[in-house]
């Protein structure tokens, strides 16, 4: 009896031990990483959310710009009807649909007058491709005296190296600025900048693309465009660019060779070539646009 009285109050000496150890905090945490481990693998619950959100009418939200937003209110003799005024030398063009891609248009040599056959073929052919292609436009206007000596009073763009050592900052500076102008009026930045020009814009979009001055996402030169031996091209990254010309055009070779320079340089190129005279046509647009966002990630 005395013996099976000290096996009895020994168990229960144990026993107490054991539920001392088994509420001891190095305890608990063993256990609590033993069930850690062995759901690891399985998707964790949320912890019940009693964070008090505000009702739906008591946030501030700002109203949708309407779309498409209303225009300025300026005019400009440089804008046909088919395109919009931004200020006194810009125009620009916006799809039906909302968009958040922006093709920034250099144009070739136009006349000084209110009306011209160049400057109404090429809105039409912007106004036209942006419409039917979804991707907005903006039509800055060029300078005086950067046309060739045969077009006194012209409006043109740089196309020597001496011209464009002299405009091309000040020019990068105003295109960021009406780039600026135009995504305050939509309510939103454009998530893809894209740069083409036809003729004379299609040599400064060259030398822009080639100088990593502008820094769009793609480039097109039209019915223009030539190699620049002073450039940067090792130092860039490689950009979707679309060469287009005319079989009848007298820019060939020189396209040609720009297509080819860029392409060993590892740049993605698409060189077209269509039964037409020198000039913007809306099918290089159509072109051009299918290659960059093709290319694009």
């Amino acid at each position: 009896m005395r013996w099976a009285g000290l096996v009895g109050l020994l168990g229960l000496a144990l026993a107490c031990q054991e539920r001392q150890r088994a509420a001891s905090p190095a305890a608990q945490a063993g256990s609590e990483s033993d069930i850690t481990t062995r759901r690891s693998s399985e998707p964790i619950e949320p912890a019940p959310d009693t964070t008090r959100r505000a009702e739906p009418a008591q946030l501030q939200v700002e109203p949708s710009t309407p779309w498409p937003p209303p225009a300025p209110g300026v005019t400009s003799d440089f804008c046909i009807e088919a395109l919009t005024a931004l200020d006194d030398d810009t125009c620009y063009v916006l799809p039906d649909a909302k968009t958040d891609e922006l093709v920034l248009y250099l144009h070739g040599t136009i006349p000084p007058g209110k009306t011209s056959a160049q400057k109404t073929n090429l809105g039409t052919v912007l106004s036209n491709a942006a419409k039917r292609g979804k991707f907005a436009a903006l039509l800055p206007r060029g300078r005086r005296g950067l046309a060739p000596a045969t077009q006194k009073d012209w409006w043109g763009w740089p196309t020597s190296a001496a011209q464009y050592e002299r405009w091309a900052s000040e020019m990068v500076r105003g295109f960021a600025a009406k780039r600026a102008k135009l995504e305050a009026l939509i309510g939103a930045p454009f998530a893809r900048f894209y740069v083409a020009g036809s003729s004379s814009g299609a040599y400064f979009a060259a030398a822009l693309a080639l100088s990593g001055e502008l820094g769009a996402d793609g480039y097109a030169a039209i019915s223009g465009g030539a190699w620049v031996e002073r450039n940067r091209i090792a130092e860039l990254p490689p950009k979707p660019f679309y060469v287009g010309y005319g079989q009848h055009d007298t820019v060939g070779a020189s396209a040609q060779r720009l297509g080819e320079r860029l392409r060993v340089a590892g740049w993605p190129v698409l060189v077209a070539v269509h039964p037409l005279p020198h000039g913007a046509r809306e099918i290089y647009l159509d072109e051009a646009l299918a290659h960059f966002r093709q290319k694009l990630p």
